[in-house]
């Protein structure tokens, strides 16, 4: 069931040997689209570390590639390049690399401030045989106030040695190809692959959109609240919206689609069916 464009999947670490064994099946029934790699989310400071690295090794074993996130801020160069020297013994060659949020409480930033010196810091000190993600913002980074200079962040990070790019989940579509062609201009010439979120819980996603400043249309906004509690009709309508987003996606040159899945199949899995080239 390999769908129309190249594929990927979002994970978070379970927190429970209950969620262990619900995410090993979630695996295996997403490996039917033939994703390019899975990548699982790191705590702010590192607060996930072991369990990122748990269900990496998990994933690597079911034999498929695994990509674990890996954020900087309040972190130390020793301490990055010890974890990286862990993902190495286990033969992981692929690294979304993040600025990532200190945890609550904590003032000390550590030894990187931006993403930017984090994949410098991999390149300088690794060489070449990772192949490094970064994070892209269609409709800008939350906190920050200038396009431009969002812009040139990533720029950054992209000319310190990123391989591709994963967005932040969106729902406009022009500001997806909007961003590619105002990062071309600025010499960012890696694939960006857009992050889409299917709506597996509509007010959680409404939640998320509206802390980090994404837009989800306003006749979307108000066609999921009309339908209260009919999760059926919830669950139809989101997969008739994403799904047209992500063909809309393909067809304006999208290099894949990155899916941001929650941990659950269902929803991922029908959307690669209706992406899937007749």
């Amino acid at each position: 069931m390999k769908a129309a464009a190249p594929v990927s999947f979002e994970f978070f670490p379970p927190n429970t040997p209950v969620g262990d064994a619900k995410l090993a099946d979630v695996v295996q029934r997403l490996g039917a689209a033939e994703p390019e790699f899975f990548s699982v989310t790191y705590g702010a400071g590192g607060a996930t570390r072991d369990k990122t690295l748990a269900t990496v090794r998990a994933i690597a074993a079911a034999g498929f590639e695994a990509a674990p996130h890996l954020s900087c801020v309040g972190s130390t160069r020793e301490g990055i390049a010890q974890i990286l020297a862990t993902y190495r013994e286990q033969g992981i060659r692929r690294l979304v690399a993040l600025r990532g949020d200190l945890p609550s409480g904590t003032a000390t930033a550590g030894e990187f401030r931006y993403a930017a010196e984090l994949v410098r810091f991999v390149r300088e000190t690794q060489g070449e045989d990772w192949h490094i993600e970064v994070a892209a913002y269609p409709e800008y980074h939350p906190q920050q106030r200038y396009a431009a200079r969002d812009l040139q962040h990533y720029a950054d990070k992209v000319q310190a040695g990123a391989s591709s790019a994963i967005t932040q989940f969106f729902f406009n579509p022009d500001a997806y190809f909007h961003f590619v062609e105002q990062t071309r201009r600025l010499g960012a010439q890696v694939p960006v692959v857009p992050g889409i979120m299917p709506f597996h819980n509509y007010a959680k996603i409404a939640q998320f959109a509206a802390r980090d400043g994404i837009e989800i249309p306003r006749w979307v906004a108000l066609k999921m609240e009309g339908y209260m509690d009919d999760v059926a009709s919830i669950r139809a309508f989101g997969l008739d919206v994403v799904a047209a987003l992500c063909e809309r996606l393909i067809a304006g040159g999208a290099p894949g689609l990155h899916f941001y899945t929650m941990n659950q199949a269902d929803l991922t899995l029908e959307l690669c069916r209706r992406l899937q080239l007749d």
